[in-house]
């Protein structure tokens, strides 16, 4: 056993320091790139926004919708894949240990990406998994998670992994942090990685913990190449899932004068069920129930329905150009190279919370 005293920081741990700034306006603010990997040979131009592979949110139609709209990303379940014959350009096929690597994929082009996710990549299996799929498919992006630590983002790459997916815990709906006690702050995680990856000619994928537009900004900021979100595009019209209703007192009252008393307007209010891939519910949709020799590491919460995706990218895409602009950098590729962290205490933190 061992300690380590240096300090690992969470999204809500920092602040970003304005600095001079030559840029005249926010829709000058440059937020696409182009992006070449090491393995692939495939060239990607994107928004580098990814809905992540989670229920209600890695669906056909929000991969429609974030392409369409913003030429941005998202990673399928594996249960929307195998539904589905019709694809858009930019989206993650998941590929899972159980995959034939000598079949052919439904759908290969220049513009799928193959998601080979685990909660846990530290294993040898997953990085010999990693290698044998980039032989397999020598000229497809291959992207490879989720871990927190340079060493392992580096032994992934060098298995073949064009992108290393960062984050153990950080996730609204993840709970593996509670249950077992293994994780990283956020922040920290992305920095360390990213480094490293860039070393190597890699990239990352911030995975979890973004709460806020502003999140997503430091996500971007500590070095991530893209920024997968789960729980800030639940409950949208394009991840689907069955409508929950609630009906709730809204703090207005009417008087009935047949008894000549007031009582409470009540309103309905629509919410979706938003659940963790490694939660019970994950497991009993998936994969016919959770295996007596494994724990639950997700939890199951609802969210206020929210209408369309596009209202929430816009807001989360609007604070982003802010961003750029106050600490000068005129396209997102170069925000971390303009930005400058300052740690913020605990007294701030309990008032305002992250961002």
């Amino acid at each position: 056993m061992r300690i380590e005293d240096d300090i690992k920081l969470d999204y809500s741990d920092v602040l970003i320091r304005p600095k001079r700034s030559e840029a005249r306006s926010r829709k000058e603010v440059n937020l696409e790139r182009t992006f070449r990997f090491k393995h692939s040979s495939v060239e990607l131009d994107c928004l580098p926004i990814i809905a992540a592979n989670m229920d209600g949110v890695g669906t056909v139609a929000m991969a429609e919708k974030m392409q369409q709209v913003y030429k941005a990303l998202a990673f399928l379940t594996k249960s929307e894949y195998d539904k589905n014959e019709r694809y858009p350009l930019n989206f993650g096929i998941p590929m899972g240990f159980d995959a034939d690597l000598t079949s052919t994929l439904k759908t290969i082009n220049d513009r799928v990406l193959i998601n080979l996710d685990v909660a846990n990549g530290y294993t040898k299996v997953f990085s010999d998994h990693v290698r044998n799929v980039r032989r397999a498919y020598p000229n497809a992006i291959i992207s490879a998670g989720n871990v927190v630590t340079a060493e392992q983002t580096q032994e992934l790459i060098l298995n073949g992994a064009d992108i290393v997916k960062v984050g153990i815990g950080p996730g609204s709906v993840c709970t593996t942090r509670v249950k077992t006690g293994v994780g990283y702050p956020q922040l920290s995680a992305v920095i360390e990685c990213a480094d490293a990856a860039h070393g190597l000619g890699g990239h990352v994928i911030a995975d979890g913990g973004c709460t806020s537009p502003g999140d997503v900004a430091k996500a971007f900021a500590a070095g991530a190449d893209f920024v997968m979100l789960g729980g800030m595009l639940a409950g949208h019209d394009e991840g689907g899932g069955d409508p929950i209703f609630t009906h709730e007192p809204q703090g207005e009252w009417f008087f009935r004068k047949d008894n000549e008393t007031w009582h409470p307007v009540i309103k309905k209010k629509e919410w979706r069920q938003f659940y963790g891939m490694s939660s019970q519910v994950a497991n009993d949709k998936h994969n016919g129930g959770l295996q007596k020799y494994r724990a639950a590491e997700g939890k199951v919460v609802t969210v206020p329905y929210r209408g369309t995706v596009v209202d929430t990218m816009d807001d989360i895409l609007g604070g982003l150009r802010s961003t750029c602009t106050y600490v000068g950098a005129s396209k997102l590729k170069d925000l971390s190279k303009c930005t400058t962290f300052v740690r913020v205490n605990n007294q701030y933190n309990a008032v305002f919370g992250s961002s």
